[in-house]
């Protein structure tokens, strides 16, 4: 590590810009090892007097003129600035400077992907291309002439409109982009390369005629057509939901392989991650064309919260990503299921969040320091910070909530603003107090609230005493503005009608049966009055706020809730936390040697569930899914693994046993009805409720066969890889066969083979590690690709909790070779893959001491990148 620790930056130390910049005219002579950048920016000083101060990484700087003369000696220069000193109010700045695309691994600035030329900006990359004033509160016009050889870049693309093209000597040709509104640095694009394309055309509500293309290789460009009808789909939601209208004549999108995030929402040109675009029904599952229709959205509703609107500072991250998350989560809803996708991002958050909530790298959605702001891409800025935006709807329904959105723009358009600028709008046109909210974007962790209820019977009335709290704030917790949506039931499952003691803060949502009750201070107690008997009471209904629940069912409430119950999401959950409670009473029961027990309430609430033929098939197939082994470790406060993996085990296994014959039943009945691939909501629900038996029947060693049938039939890469991920899980003598079939079968498929690597890194095989490594020695494995990385090192670190914890250490020595060799090549994936030593302290001491050593080995590597020095920093000091 090196002496010299990285500067940390604060939100309390933020000034505003000294120059702005009115306008920029960049010119690229593209050469794969010798690109050349010319910037000529217009400049204004808003601060007179202080110097010009513009951030560069990795540049070559060849010249500097001020109003055309030359000044490249009087300019300071460093490993990231470039500084010049000037009294001069307004003025023109070249800076000429040359990089090299085909060596940059980082994926950062402009880079050479199979040929193409491509950039990433967000959130610092700018700077990796020319010298500028790369921050998110500097917005100017940008022309983008680019220029290169026409066998090697036939297509040439940036932001905005082409306004010009034309050819030039030595068989080259040019491109110029102009774009028409302000934007900041992080949301210029430049794709230049062979790249094909198919066309489309949607007529926005005001009457024009936009274009739609997106560009692939060649041999992708069969695989295209449902990102476009995506596409539409979001342009008309955005107009039909929110009333907002695409602004260009034109909009782009190009996939390409080697892409360190999702995808970019880049004005007019958005750059995805081929995982993002490219689907058809034999190389691609349910889940696959459900992330992309709602990628393809998420980038597309940025087009208004997060380029018309856009972050001062990325302290405000959030303001457009929890944004824009909670859009295209209400833009699934809308599209498939809004029942089903609540729980799936419910699950989500759990899984991936919460675990983040309770580590070294805990911060609030709006952190207040960073080192490494690509560290800060997190579930919290993201899935935390959409559960927030979701707060505000909850509170003000959905007309205050589009009225706040209105006022937001009317506003803010054009503008690089905060998360108080978003409240206040919200307020404002509600005419109600949220300065409350405030303390949900600057307090870390995961609220947890306590609930405890009593029924009078002789005055009918039920009191629920609330407590909360968030134990990583301590003395210094400022109480939450929590909105908790209940019902109740009887003790037969009847929904009980109630009435609300005067006074408080309450709204009725259906008839008498449901209520929001607004929660603001640390304690609080809520009187029902006229129930007729003891309730048995339905909370958090929706999940309406991001909290854990502490009240203390009875494993017969829960099972009657999770049968009768008419919330989604309080069904799921019921029977989530019987199942959960299941498990950790027979985890006792295993660490102390003991026979484990199944309850007559698991048995009777799983087969309750399972034999509701009324029910959305889907939800079923959720609900009959038990905790993940990631969720379940987070309830001890020190994780035993083995004891984790084998009592989940068990109890599918026990559950598969017990229920074998009705779960053959449904597997059969949804197998018969099979037909050609449709991206329906209802054959999605059909397909997870079969693969969801299959799941525990291929447990049962005499029903292997069922899952071999499956995957043998090819009949959709869904139900290809449900019988692949559960053959990869045994040992059985075909095993490996099938492995070797779906590899010949999809070699030269880059997503498709990811999954291939994803399966096996992820499987818990007696020899997990041993597959791992050789897996990093495949051919087909390299380190310069992102996604076969997180396919075999993210998989492995994240999900194979028994390869990677293994008792004798060599699972973390591994991975932490892997990562110093992956920092050199590309940090940001790096921090990435390092994410699972982050909870060393959770584990027993054996794993603690092993799991700390290979942190220390990471951190000894001298010049290790700002991005992994923070996470194993931060780390090691917890």
């Amino acid at each position: 590590m090196s002496t010299e620790a990285p500067t940390v930056n604060y939100l309390a130390d933020y000034q505003s810009p000294f120059y702005s910049i009115e306008s920029v005219f960049l010119e690229f002579d593209l050469q794969p090892q010798q690109t050349v950048v010319t910037n000529t920016m217009k400049l204004r000083a808003e601060q007179p007097g202080q110097p010009l101060v513009l951030a560069g990484e990795e540049l070559e700087l060849i010249k500097v003129l001020l109003n055309g003369e030359e000044v490249t000696e009087a300019c300071r220069v460093d490993d990231e600035t470039l500084t010049l000193e000037t009294e001069l109010q307004t003025f023109e700045l070249t800076v000429v400077t040359q990089i090299s695309p085909q060596t940059n691994t980082s994926l950062e600035g402009l880079y050479r992907s199979s040929g193409n030329y491509c950039t990433q900006c967000e959130a610092e990359g700018f700077r990796k291309i020319t010298y500028f004033l790369d921050r998110p509160d500097v917005l100017t016009y940008f022309t983008t002439k680019i220029v290169a050889d026409k066998k090697a870049c036939k297509v040439l693309l940036s932001n905005g409109n082409l306004v010009e093209s034309g050819d030039l000597e030595g068989d080259r040709h040019y491109a110029i982009w102009e774009d028409p509104f302000k934007k900041p640095s992080y949301l210029f694009a430049l794709v230049a390369g062979n790249l094909e394309h198919i066309e489309d055309h949607f007529i926005a509500a005001d009457g024009r005629k936009i274009v739609l293309r997106i560009y692939v290789e060649e041999r992708n460009i069969d695989k295209c057509q449902h990102a476009m009808v995506s596409l539409k789909k979001s342009m008309k939601w955005d107009e039909d939901r929110f009333g907002l209208i695409y602004d260009l004549d034109i909009y782009m999108i190009v996939a390409v392989d080697d892409f360190n995030m999702g995808a970019m929402e880049n004005k007019g040109l958005n750059v995805f991650n081929s995982k993002y675009v490219l689907a058809k029904p034999e190389t691609a599952t349910d889940v696959d064309y459900e992330g992309i229709e709602a990628v393809i959205g998420h980038e597309y509703f940025h087009n208004w919260t997060g380029n018309r609107v856009t972050c001062r500072d990325w302290f405000q991250l959030t303001l457009k990503e929890g944004l824009t998350v909670f859009r295209d989560q209400e833009f699934t809803a809308d599209m498939l299921s809004p029942a089903v996708k609540r729980i799936e991002d419910v699950r989500r958050l759990r899984n991936n969040q919460f675990p983040e909530d309770a580590g070294p790298m805990s911060h609030p959605i709006q952190p207040q320091s960073y080192i490494e702001m690509n560290n800060f891409y997190t579930m919290t800025v993201y899935e935390k910070g959409a559960e927030v935006v979701r707060l505000y709807h909850t509170l003000l329904g959905e007309e205050g909530f589009q009225k706040g959105m209105k006022l937001y723009f009317q506003r803010h358009d054009g503008q690089a603003v905060t998360v108080e600028d978003f409240r206040n709008a919200m307020a404002d046109a509600n005419a109600i107090d949220l300065s409350q909210m405030h303390n949900w974007y600057v307090q870390s962790g995961t609220p947890t609230l306590r609930i405890e209820d009593r029924y009078d019977p002789e005055t009918r009335t039920y009191t629920l005493q609330c407590q909360q709290s968030l134990p990583e704030q301590e003395s210094e917790f400022k109480p939450l503005l929590i909105p908790i949506k209940i019902g109740l039931l009887s003790e037969n499952g009847e929904v009980l009608t109630f009435t609300v003691q005067p006074g408080v803060d309450f709204e009725t949502l259906n008839g008498v049966e449901e209520v929001l009750l607004t929660m603001t201070e640390e304690t609080q107690t809520f009187v029902f009055e006229n129930v007729e008997s003891k309730p048995v009471p339905s909370l958090l209904r929706g999940f309406s706020a991001p909290v854990y629940l502490e009240f203390d069912y009875s494993a017969e409430a829960l099972s009657l809730l999770s049968r009768s119950d008419n919330d989604s999401f309080v069904r799921w959950e019921a029977f989530q936390t019987l199942a959960l409670n299941e498990i950790k009473l027979n985890i006792g029961r295993y660490e102390q040697q003991q026979v484990l027990q199944v309850s007559d309430a698991m048995k009777a609430a799983f087969s309750g569930v399972l034999q509701d033929h009324a029910a959305d098939r889907a939800l079923t197939a959720l609900t009959l899914t038990l905790p993940d082994l990631t969720y379940i470790g987070e309830q001890f406060e020190t994780i035993n693994v083995d004891a984790v993996y084998e009592v989940q085990r068990w109890l599918r296994m026990q559950m598969a046993g017990a229920f074998k014959a009705q779960l053959e039943s449904v597997y059969a009945e949804l197998a018969g009805q099979q037909g050609d691939y449709r991206y329906d909501k209802d054959d999605i629900a059909g397909r997870m409720l079969k693969n969801v038996c299959l799941d525990y029947l291929v447990l049962l060693e005499d029903r292997f066969t069922l899952a071999e049938e499956q995957f043998k039939a090819q009949q959709n890469m869904t139900d290809v890889l449900a019988a692949l991920n559960g053959i990869a899980h045994t040992d059985h003598k075909n095993r490996q066969a099938c492995l070797d079939e779906f590899y010949q079968k999809w070699m030269h498929d880059p997503l498709v083979l990811d999954k291939w690597f994803a399966l096996q890194a992820g499987s818990h095989h007696v020899h997990a590690l041993e597959h791992v490594k050789a897996l990093v020695s495949h051919p087909d494995f390299t380190y310069e690709n992102p996604n076969r990385v997180r396919s075999v090192l993210g998989v492995f670190g994240r999900l194979n909790l028994l390869g990677f914890h293994r008792a004798d250490g060599e699972g973390y020595e591994f991975l932490a070779d892997q990562v110093i060799k992956l920092d050199k090549i590309n940090p940001q994936v790096a921090a990435r893959i390092v994410a699972p030593f982050t909870h060393w302290k959770r584990y027993d001491q054996l794993r603690q001491g092993q799991m700390k050593s290979a942190l220390k080995k990471i951190s000894a590597v001298k010049g290790l990148s700002k991005d992994v020095f923070e996470i194993v920093s931060k780390s090691l000091s917890a």
